[in-house]
């Protein structure tokens, strides 16, 4: 199987499994507060909303006046230092609380201020309207396009990708709203286009608080962005952490039943037409379902990834209907009326930003990382391994098979390749048929039965099965056995280092990472190698090189029977970036660095004993000292070449 062919089958795998029937309202209620709860654990902004939220400590730095409106341009913190730009539209004359509007800016430089004319045109109509930047645009500073443009993949470990924070800035733009006497709290609605698109669905999905919302061009589904690989159009905010492998139609229904219209061009670059029909027609038979099928609409038409005029006017008239109750207002409402402001007037900061700005900062610090417990003894070990295990399998895991996949193991061939040593050839199947090869080699002289080691194929091996090439496993004591897998991305299956950029970012779409596929085919090679009758099941060991060390560590606090795992110049972290092309440091796990990072890892390993060569970043003392405290059975040795070790 090619990659691929790999991501197009899990993408529509993911994308083809339906919404549940729920036979009452209250059913489908109980199952979004369980399912809402979990999305919230995914953007990662779960902690923010279960806590005392922090002042808003809203400033206003200027007010402009129309005939109409008003315009109040302010900057207000959503957490202590993270600073959101805004303008707030506020009718003239509002004799009683007013319903209102978030509007989120799609990626324009000038973000505002390109959009002003929405929320321009919502103040006219009597909506309190809160039109806000993005980190990276307008006058937040700060770093959006992090996978897109920066090499930052490390951000999957973490669980980050930037729809956190817009998701979390949008949500403390609720709260302003909420407490302005000018607003009235039960009626607020969401709009937004492209990347404001986006995350117009995913604050809805957030806050109930959201009575109606309208999504124009941020719609669509993982299917059709591996598949026609509209992905590689996308800045990384338009899709949350995906640690369980949703589909984006299973976060959509988080929605219902409340008011949801979907604009969607029927020529838009970022998301075909089919993928957004789809979207609805699988919604409109919730919103059916649950008794609210007219709380839904597509509005689709004929351009690009744009608004058109008719499309806005869809829009307004959705609200309208919706938050102020007046019917039948699609043919009285009228287009914006292309009036601006400069953007001089509109700034709010006017070159002079905060100090101690923490937006350019945040994704460093949005998501927090745990950190384990001091190990004092193997039961306090064994504990703290136990739990870790358990969060990794729910949030960086969850993607591995839950039944029994036949391993199919296949002998290709058998063969001497002198008088002393015998080569055994061999195949087993990971998932979905993918065969991973194999090959097991050892000395005719020595007893069977024998400890084994098994070498990771390592794209930084170029030399196949060229054995001699291998010192890690070659300078191994003449009595161990020999063997090597070739995990996804390596030998056989190997894909061109122009494709990982690709790959990475649609692994992480489905709850996936090049580095988890690599952990799973280990302990399947585990397994297959474990039952040939030359090894011996419990003297099994685990050699690998660089990236290759992260599924080696990975694959032995999973499996509780590694002997060994020897760690060639393993990366000192996963909280590395990459190139800006992802060609290398191809180590990222989902989630994995909100609860462990590599030291601690090949700390929790213990009694797998723990063997260095070459470069051994000074960080892992902290495993050292783990495996020295606890002694045997485990152990750690520091090493430059293997043909002394005696273990």
């Amino acid at each position: 199987m090619y990659i691929r062919d790999y991501l197009v089958k899990i993408a529509e795998d993911i994308t083809e499994r339906p919404l549940p029937s729920f036979s009452s309202e209250s059913e489908y209620f109980l199952w979004k507060k369980n399912k809402q709860i979990q999305f919230q654990q995914m953007l990662g902004i779960d902690t923010y909303l279960n806590e005392q939220r922090s002042p808003l400590n809203v400033t206003i730095t200027g007010t402009l006046k129309s005939d109409t409106h008003r315009i109040e341009k302010l900057y207000y913190e959503s957490l202590p230092g993270l600073y959101v730009t805004a303008n707030l539209y506020i009718p003239n004359d509002l004799k009683h609380p007013a319903p209102a509007i978030v509007y989120l800016c799609g990626h324009s430089p000038t973000q505002k201020v390109k959009y002003q004319d929405h929320p321009r045109k919502f103040a006219q109509l009597g909506f309190v309207t809160l039109i806000i930047d993005t980190i990276q645009f307008g006058e937040v500073q700060g770093m959006h396009h992090g996978t897109y443009a920066h090499g930052q993949f490390q951000w999957t470990s973490k669980g980050y990708t930037p729809s956190a924070t817009e998701v979390w800035n949008a949500i403390r733009g609720i709260d302003l709203l909420t407490e302005r006497q000018e607003v009235d709290q039960n009626r607020i609605g969401i709009t937004g286009h492209s990347g404001g698109g986006a995350i117009s669905w995913w604050t809805a999905c957030c806050d109930d608080r959201i009575k109606a919302a309208a999504a124009s061009s941020g719609t669509g589904t993982i299917a059709s962005q591996v598949r026609e690989r509209t992905i590689d159009t996308h800045c990384d905010c338009i899709f949350p952490n995906n640690p369980y492998g949703w589909s984006l139609i299973e976060s959509y229904a988080l929605m219902a039943p409340r008011p949801m219209l979907i604009i969607s061009p029927d020529r838009d670059r970022n998301y075909t037409i089919e993928s957004v029909r789809l979207v609805y027609e699988r919604l409109k038979a919730l919103y059916s379902n649950l008794g609210f099928k007219e709380n839904i609409q597509l509005f689709d038409f004929h351009a690009h990834h744009s608004y058109s005029p008719d499309s806005r006017k869809a829009a307004f008239s959705w609200f309208l209907k919706h938050l102020k109750g007046e019917e039948n207002s699609e043919n009285k409402v009228n287009d914006i009326d292309g009036k601006q402001e400069s953007e001089k007037e509109l700034l709010v900061y006017q070159g002079k930003t905060p100090p101690n700005d923490e937006s350019t900062t945040v994704q460093e610090w949005l998501i927090e990382s745990k950190e384990l417990p001091l190990i004092q003894s193997s039961q306090e070990l064994k504990a703290t391994k136990k739990n870790l295990i358990k969060k990794l399998m729910t949030e960086s895991f969850a993607a591995f098979a839950k039944h029994n996949i036949p391993l199919a193991v296949e002998t290709k061939q058998k063969y001497f390749s002198n008088e002393e040593t015998w080569h055994h050839k061999f195949s087993f199947v990971s998932e979905y048929n993918w065969k991973i090869p194999g090959e097991l080699w050892g000395s005719s002289m020595k007893a069977s039965n024998s400890p084994t080691a098994i070498y990771l194929k390592s794209t930084a091996n170029t030399d196949g099965f060229k054995f001699h090439k291998i010192p890690i496993i070659h300078d191994l004591p003449s009595e161990w056995q020999r063997a090597m897998i070739e995990v996804r991305g390596t030998g056989e299956s190997a894909w061109g280092t122009e494709m990982n950029w690709n790959v990475r970012r649609s692994l992480a779409l489905t709850g996936r990472t090049i580095a988890s596929l690599r952990v799973w085919d280990v302990l399947r090679g585990i397994q297959a190698i474990r039952s040939r009758p030359e090894v011996n099941p419990d003297k099994i060991i685990i050699a690998a090189e660089k990236d290759m060390t992260v599924p080696a560590l990975y694959a032995a606090l999973l499996d509780s029977r590694i002997y060994a795992v020897i760690l060639k110049d393993p990366p000192a972290s996963q909280d590395i970036s990459s190139n800006a092309n992802g060609s290398d440091n191809v180590i990222e796990i989902i989630n994995s660095l909100r609860h462990t990072d590599l030291p601690q890892l090949a700390g929790l390993i213990w009694p797998t004993k723990l063997i260095f060569l070459g470069n051994r970043p000074k960080n892992y003392r902290l495993s050292e000292d783990i495996h020295k405290k606890l002694g045997e059975p485990g152990g750690v040795w520091r090493m430059q070449e293997l043909s002394d070790l005696n273990i």
